[in-house]
């Protein structure tokens, strides 16, 4: 079994607002493990912000009395970054989740391609009304 040596943890309505939180969330991780490199540190944390920030915008709720909430579980553990970016209450995302070739003209649809290329690997899961993406970096060392 492999080491925590820090986490952080977020949970929250599907907003805007709930963006900046997990931004809060991940900045005060930084400053519990400086010792993770700077370049792991900016790249993990765009994934995990378009993880997000793709929740917020696009994720629907499966019923319309319950609102779609936001969770993400970020953790450091010696050589791997590991993020739980999860949609509660939500429907099941509609189309292939594999990453999209949009055109040049096109504002959207980059999001997967991108966070596949700042991480190790992404795995997405869906159990129980939950939409959870894991995002996982091998740090550098």
């Amino acid at each position: 079994m492999t080491d925590v040596l820090a986490e952080r943890s977020f949970r929250g309505l599907a907003e805007a607002e709930a963006v900046e939180a997990v931004h809060d969330e991940l900045d005060a991780l930084w400053n519990d493990a400086p010792f993770v490199e700077a370049m792991d540190q900016m790249t993990f944390t765009t994934a995990v912000i378009e993880s997000a920030s793709n929740i917020v915008q696009h994720a629907l709720p499966a019923r319309v009395q319950q609102p779609v909430e936001l969770g993400v579980d970020i953790s450091v553990r010696p050589t791997l970054l590991r993020a739980r970016v999860s949609a509660f209450h939500a429907k099941p995302p509609f189309g292939p989740m594999e990453p999209g070739t949009p055109d040049q003209e096109s504002e959207s649809g980059r999001g997967l391609a991108l966070i596949e290329a700042l991480v190790t690997t992404v795995t997405f899961e869906r159990q129980d009304g939950t939409n959870t993406w894991i995002l996982s970096k091998s740090q550098q060392v």
